[in-house]
């Protein structure tokens, strides 16, 4: 989230799209209640059902899974040709004047640079053209140049008008309108959108650009860094956020720092490629100090080992060929390339799509470690556990071993949330039996690996045997221990850089934040985003002081938020350039004439007068909001629509004389899986799948009360595919991909209406995702079973939210 829970009260407008936060996020969504009640806030839902968001909104439209970007794209087309954006924003803090490479192209849905064989693009030319003698980028305040990102970004989204929403989406026109209507109502300075999404719009094919599009809305309304404004995600578990904060991704370290490719073997070429110089003049480029973070990374990994002398252990870290993310190991797994498999706090036979190729894949492994408190459908792959014989048991040679481990209520730590905030917990029970938490199973591991390299030697020991283990306990460290280590500390006495006699920082004090990093070796940090989350005056995730004072939800002393404590992300944004607020009554930062001030930290230097016009988004090299993402994404610089993998459609209309772009040309998928890809001829209808407030993904389906509230699984069907198939609420039906199938019961509703959809009748069907084969709950199908593999392009999440089934009455 740019934003948090609690500033949700702040909106004018909350738009939900791409999730039911109701439904999924019920303690949370009573923020968007509050909105309507103290702000009179509209709420708006755009859901291929009609939810229970849908229930409380005071407007509803349905949508076609998976065509989001159609919709937004024409919600920026109204908003240019209406003149209804926030200009004094756009034009001080955005890329609008930014002038493009004059090689740069875009072609009936596919940009410059594509390679069809490798279905990936040479991203040289999505650039911005640059002064040679400056080294900054060319602008054109005139906004009139015909490559400047204004009149390119026009141009592009010429097609996405409300009668494509229509064709596209199945969206009526008149209710786009009325939605669209609304939304331009906040380009003024006095009122504010909001947006929460979840994984309805990251699920897809094209989920990082469906987000991006809406980022780009913000932008033009003037909505990101204000109270109540924002692109919010919605994560699906309480520390799912954490989860990628420390680097748990296959191209990940913590802190949304990058491993190194494999053309990147020198220290100075890794560093140089990431820590980018200001493109313009007077600007802050905050990754300049990535040498700083990624340095105290190494020092905390490897602590006295790590020297100037051999850069840090930079040689110990693994160069990237290609990206191992979840769908090629999967894939790696199905052609025996891999031995074991580790599976910690995860249930993939279930989370993964394409049920049967997990089983195929797990089926050719040696040994698999489940890490999880209770028995998973994962761990028990091996079972014969569906109607048809669909696993061979006795072919099956992976040994499966099982730690079990404690669960949150049974371990001290933080969680963190959806809006960055970083809150403390304490261990409220022993775990049974001889469960252990992660920590002591991991440091078990390690110490138990360690020993052995010492005992019989091994290949490239060096990373292992000079881990630097600093723990009181060596065998289970404590949470606090870890958090200190994420925080940070020096490790040598630091000095004002003005003055070196004056001693800031003594050596094995906690650091009170990431300004405190060097790069020379003198400071460790974990994970230098969470650094100042646990300093010299205790640990600041503990507290809870919910005192506000400003009235508008900045709660700064409640738990710990990163970056610094930030509660909203570019919020120098929330003044205009002089630095006075847009909003006075929803003053969150400004400059008082001497320093930037307010409710909230400031997400800049606090010391930089306006006057000296530095842009507000300090992580951008350019200082500015991009509407065009230079070299950042998979698929292009601007958003695009291409259709879901499994498409009803035979074209993509917006681009219908390229085949090329029927799907996303940049996303991740392998032969064997496109051959395994369904057509509308046989499979006709569009499947989704969504989450129940009654139970929590696959955990509560071993509770009682949970499967009492909800006891069997089923699939919802709207009334007109159930009259044309002749099934009745309550009669058991078969839902078939071209991978599987899975059998359930029929809610028929009236919450899933037939839209038309290039001029055809098309149907969707609902499909929760709790069962399985283990638990106390009434056996049922992994939904997955279902989905294709193929995953967005630049995060290889899978596309679970849009594919073909066909649905027949047992």
């Amino acid at each position: 989230m740019t934003n948090h829970w609690v500033d949700i009260k702040n909106a004018n407008v909350v738009l939900v799209m791409g999730g039911n936060a109701a439904e999924a996020h019920p303690v949370g969504f009573r923020w968007a209640i509050e909105a309507k009640t103290r702000n009179k806030a509209t709420l708006i839902c755009v859901d291929p059902r009609f939810n229970r968001t849908a229930s409380v909104a005071d407007i509803y439209a349905p949508i076609r899974t998976g065509t989001d970007i159609v919709f937004l794209g024409a919600v920026i087309k109204y908003l240019l040709d209406n003149n209804k954006i926030q200009h004094e924003y756009v034009r001080h803090y955005t890329d609008f004047s930014f002038v493009v490479r004059e090689d740069f192209d875009f072609n009936e849905g596919i940009y410059s640079g594509y390679n069809e064989e490798t279905r990936t693009y040479d991203r040289n030319t999505w650039e911005y053209e640059i002064d040679e003698e400056t080294g900054y980028v060319k602008t054109d305040p005139s906004l009139t140049h015909p490559r400047c990102v204004y009149q390119l970004m026009r141009k592009h989204y010429e097609r996405y008008t409300p009668e494509m929403v229509e064709r596209v989406c199945g969206t009526p026109k008149d209710k786009f309108l009325e939605i669209v209507e609304i939304i331009s109502s906040t380009h003024v300075p006095n009122r504010t959108l909001t947006i929460l999404y979840a994984l309805g719009w990251t699920q897809h094919s094209i989920g990082s650009q469906i987000i991006r599009t809406a980022a780009m809305m913000q932008l033009l309304l003037g909505n990101i860094g204000m109270p109540g404004g924002g692109v919010n995600a919605l994560r699906g578990h309480s520390n799912i956020q954490g989860l990628t904060d420390l680097g748990l991704m296959t191209d990940l370290l913590p802190g949304y720092l990058t491993l190194a490719k494999d053309g990147e073997q020198r220290f100075d070429d890794y560093i140089k490629a990431r820590a980018h110089k200001p493109m313009r003049e007077n600007q802050l480029s905050y990754w300049g100090n990535y040498k700083k973070f990624w340095v105290s990374l190494s020092k905390a990994w490897f602590g006295k080992a790590a020297t100037a002398a051999n850069d840090y252990c930079y040689d110990w870290f693994p160069k990237l060929d290609k990206p191992y993310d979840m769908l090629r190991a999967y894939e790696m797994m199905t052609q025996g390339k891999f031995n074991g498999y580790i599976c910690q706090g995860f249930n993939p036979l279930a989370a993964a799509p394409h049920k049967k190729k997990q089983s195929e894949a797990f089926a050719k492994l040696k040994f698999m470690v489940v890490m999880d408190p209770l028995r998973t459908d994962t761990s028990e792959f091996w079972r014969n556990a569906g109607e048809e014989n669909d696993v061979d048991t006795a072919s099956i040679q992976t040994e499966v071993i099982r730690l079990p481990t404690s669960c949150f209520a049974e371990e001290s730590g933080a969680l963190v949330n959806s809006g960055r905030v970083l809150q403390w917990h304490w261990k409220g029970a022993n775990p049974p039996g001889e469960a252990k938490s992660d920590i002591e199973i991991m440091a078990l591991l390690y110490n138990r690996i360690r020993e052995l390299y010492l005992e019989e030697g091994g290949a490239f020991p060096d990373p292992i045997l000079n881990l630097d283990w600093p723990y009181s306990t060596r065998l289970d460290p404590s949470a606090e221990e870890l958090a200190k280590e994420m925080s940070g500390k020096a490790l040598l006495n630091l000095t004002s850089p003005s003055d070196p006699s004056i001693v800031t920082r003594k050596a094995g004090e906690q650091l009170a934040g990431f300004a405190e990093l060097r790069d020379d070796g003198s400071t460790a940090c974990g994970c230098w985003i969470y650094s100042g989350s646990f300093t010299e005056q205790g640990n600041m995730m503990a507290r809870r002081d919910n005192s506000d004072p400003t009235g508008i939800g900045q709660t700064l002393n409640w738990a710990w938020a990163w970056p610094a404590n930030r509660r909203i992300l570019y919020n120098r944004a929330s003044a205009d350039p002089n630095g006075r607020p847009w909003d006075s009554d929803r003053a969150l930062v400004y400059w008082n004439g001497r320093a930037w001030v307010g409710a909230d930290v400031p997400d800049y230097k606090a010391d930089e007068a306006p006057a000296n016009g530095m842009g507000p988004f300090i992580m951008n090299p350019e200082g500015t909001g991009r509407f065009f993402a230079r070299k950042g994404m998979a698929e292009g610089p601007f958003p695009e629509h291409y259709e879901p993998f499994e498409t009803p459609l035979a074209v993509n209309p917006l681009n219908p004389n390229e085949p090329r772009a029927l799907n996303n040309p940049g996303a991740r998928v392998f032969k064997r899986d496109l051959e395994d890809m369904g057509k509308a001829d046989e499979f006709p209808y569009v499947g989704t799948t969504y989450r129940l407030t009654e139970h929590f993904h696959y955990w509560t389906k071993n509770v009682k009360l949970n499967a009492i509230a909800q006891p069997e699984q089923f699939v919802e069907i709207g009334e007109g595919l159930a009259n044309k198939l002749g099934i009745k609420a309550g009669d058991r039906v078969k839902v078939s991909s071209k991978r599987d199938y899975i059998k359930a019961v029929a809610v028929v509703t009236k919450r899933i209406k037939t839209l038309t959809v290039d001029g055809k009748e098309l149907h969707q069907v609902g499909i929760p995702l709790h069962w399985g084969f283990v638990g106390v709950a009434k056996k049922g199908f992994i939904a997955n079973s279902l989905t294709p593999a193929v995953g967005d392009g630049n995060t290889q999440t899978p596309e679970f939210k849009s594919f073909l089934v066909n649905v027949e009455k047992i």
